[in-house]
């Protein structure tokens, strides 16, 4: 597998359309980052670490809806590994006028966008979630 964080988004996006309520996904240090994002802005009722079938450890996501509907309603892979995405703090783009988020690994660890702005850092761009 070439992207793991844009497989890990798509089963996300793949089971909310389904109406499933949790999601696996193999384990990795940048995944649960990634997750730990997702959950403080809310978007994702959160994870637990698991051990899967085969013996390897998976990440088990509680996805989150509201009246029925999917809290995420959109989530794009920014950064891929063909296509490096790096800005600067005044660059970090601004996601429906603020409504989402960017999800940005800088040097001072995995951060939303609004939180990489108030330290002062910018870094890859890894997802814009709304």
């Amino acid at each position: 597998m070439n992207d793991p964080l844009g497989d890990m988004l798509t089963r996300i996006r793949n089971a909310q359309m389904r109406g499933k309520s949790t999601v696996r996904t193999p384990a990795s240090k940048l995944r649960a980052w990634v997750l730990d994002v997702l959950k403080d802005e809310g978007y994702i009722r959160g994870y637990e670490a698991t051990t899967g079938k085969t013996g390897l450890p998976e990440l088990e996501v509680s996805l989150k809806y509201y009246e029925g509907q999917p809290v995420i309603r959109e989530v794009k892979r920014v950064s891929t590994p063909g296509r490096r995405v790096y800005m600067s703090v005044k660059d970090l783009p601004s996601v429906r006028q603020g409504l989402g988020v960017s999800i940005v690994s800088t040097s001072k660890g995995v951060m939303s966008d609004a939180a990489a702005r108030s330290a002062n850092v910018g870094g890859e761009v890894l997802c814009t979630v709304f």
